[in-house]
């Protein structure tokens, strides 16, 4: 359908899941993120082993919708029409916030495809991520403080764990936009790729890492995500602790059988 929020197909256990307001240039609304939420619900079983998130159009994403917003909260103002709707707006950040999370926390990869432009939200929904293509000619960064705002989706938190504390501090405090280029030296993005190339590139990555046992993927994601910044005697117990479950799976005694004939191995995820 033509109006559709995000378009979602699925191919090959990989489900395309694509922004489709490129008119507003893939802004995001609280209608975005909420369909954003419900469509990681939907695509979640074992009929797919991976996802692509891309945007139609020209961009990935330009950040947050904020006409729709004033919209989407009944008002900008408070009853006294003194001041902004604190409580609705707050409502809207923790609803996106939650989104972002189910995004994070779906035990699938999750790859963001990025083209044209990735600013504000759109970068905290790429940053949601567990890898990202950016096509050449990618625009990146966090232009919030520009109009006297802060990243508040997740993008000060999930930043600062990908490229550091020094250089977050430095993209979100000079709200300064990079090119793919930068972004991939720094380890914002996975690689680069050719102008239109981004949808191939990220589903090229989502096939390597779905030819593995699916189980396997999903702890290995949640081990990475829940002990980065624990100790090290705790993050090694989750591995312990998962390894001693997935010893008990259908998938590792497929795994192992077919290492010892020397055959591709058929996981099912159980």
């Amino acid at each position: 359908m033509a109006d559709e929020l995000i378009k979602v197909r699925i191919e090959d256990e990989i489900a395309f899941v694509g922004f489709n307001r490129p008119e507003k240039r893939n802004a995001i609304s609280a209608a975005v993120t909420n369909r954003l939420r419900e469509v990681i619900d939907e695509v979640d079983h074992s009929g797919v082993r991976a996802i692509v998130l891309y945007g139609e159009g020209a961009v990935f994403s330009a950040g947050v919708d904020f006409t729709a917003l004033a919209g989407d909260s009944g008002s900008t103002r408070g009853e006294g029409g003194g001041g902004p709707d604190l409580p609705r707006f707050r409502r809207f950040v923790a609803e996106s916030q939650a989104a972002l999370t189910r995004l994070e926390r779906i035990e699938k990869p999750v790859i963001g495809a990025l083209h044209g432009y990735a600013g504000g939200l759109g970068l905290e929904i790429a940053l949601a991520c567990d890898a990202r293509i950016a096509a050449e000619g990618t625009r990146l960064g966090m232009p919030e403080v520009r109009i006297g705002l802060v990243p508040d989706v997740g993008g000060t938190t999930r930043l600062t764990r990908v490229v550091g504390y020094a250089r977050s501090k430095e993209l979100i405090m000079t709200a300064r936009m990079i090119d793919a280029a930068e972004a991939e030296r720094i380890g914002l993005v996975n690689r680069v790729v050719g102008a239109g190339a981004h949808i191939a590139g990220a589903t090229e990555l989502a096939r390597e890492m779905i030819r593995n046992a699916p189980l396997a993927i999903g702890l290995a994601k949640k081990i990475i995500d829940l002990g980065y910044n624990v100790d090290k005697s705790t993050f090694m117990e989750l591995e312990a602790l998962a390894q001693s479950s997935l010893l008990q799976t259908e998938d590792f005694r497929e795994g192992a059988a077919a290492l010892a004939s020397r055959r591709d191995p058929k996981f099912k995820g159980r």
